[in-house]
């Protein structure tokens, strides 16, 4: 795995969990905000080939 895929997939994966955490304490800002990333993070690895496990 290269440093850029294993780059994407922890931003991924840290993204998932602020997303939860953002859920989790009702902040519903944060929450739209982190999925928001986690969209384009998605994209970026659909465009790039990087396949994503469901979390």
């Amino acid at each position: 795995m290269d440093a850029f895929t294993a780059g994407l997939l922890q931003r991924i994966r840290t993204t998932e969990s602020d997303l939860t955490r953002a859920r989790e304490t009702g902040d519903d800002f944060l929450a739209e905000v982190e999925q928001a990333e986690l969209d384009d993070l998605h994209r970026l690895a659909a465009e790039h080939g990087v396949k994503v496990a469901a979390a």
